[in-house]
């Protein structure tokens, strides 16, 4: 009974096996139960061709735009973390103050003046993208409380013009303080923007004298 019963189960197996085969004669019906598969065989000798490539394959991987720390924003800007939050902090604060400045100055100036604090957000969304390439992590500023402080005319005018001036100056110096050649670019560029933003107070002040 036994023998019958296991002969009509290997039937029934390979009657299943025919049916899939017509069905999907593509597809392994049952794997992992096929035969089992043969030993390996030695190991072929690599042609000296493909042992070559396989070198330089290796030694591609090691070139610094393969490299998990790249050669732009990666260790050698992150020397510079704290410096960039700092600049952004006072990127942010420069701004509110321009917004503030903007609703108490003469009519000429007001829009001006929001120019200038829109360019300044736009420096801290950039610092804050550099920041996220060096780290994969989003920097989160600081919440400011209460409005910015605005003296008279004049003398607003001739502080921010200092303000702006050290500014290209502190941007320039951290441009010089990185070998990281990416980052080096856009604080120069930054240092750039602030110098034309003193140029474009100092005109004012200069109107300002005038009238």
């Amino acid at each position: 009974m036994a023998q019958n019963l296991h002969s009509s189960e290997v039937y029934d197996f390979r009657q299943y096996d025919q049916v899939w085969k017509r069905v999907a004669p593509d597809l392994e019906p049952y794997p992992g139960m096929g035969e089992p598969a043969a030993a390996p065989g030695p190991t072929a000798p690599v042609p000296t061709e493909l042992a070559s490539a396989g070198v330089l394959a290796r030694q591609e991987s090691q070139l610094p735009g393969a490299a998990r720390n790249p050669c732009c924003m990666g260790s050698a800007a992150a020397e510079m973390l704290e410096v960039l939050t700092g600049f952004i902090e006072e990127e942010l604060a420069d701004r509110r103050y321009f917004l503030a400045l903007s609703r108490q100055a003469p009519a000429w100036a007001r829009q001006r003046l929001r120019d200038i604090a829109a360019d300044e957000g736009a420096h801290a969304r950039r610092l804050m993208a550099a920041h996220y390439l060096i780290t994969g992590t989003c920097y989160r500023p600081a919440i400011a409380r209460g409005g910015a402080a605005v003296g008279r005319w004049c003398p607003a005018l001739r502080e921010r013009y200092h303000m702006e001036a050290c500014s290209g100056l502190n941007y320039a110096r951290a441009a010089d303080g990185t070998t990281d050649p990416c980052l080096a670019k856009l604080l120069n560029e930054l240092s750039a923007d602030e110098y034309r933003h003193a140029e474009e107070l100092m005109s004012m002040l200069e109107r300002a004298i005038q009238s």
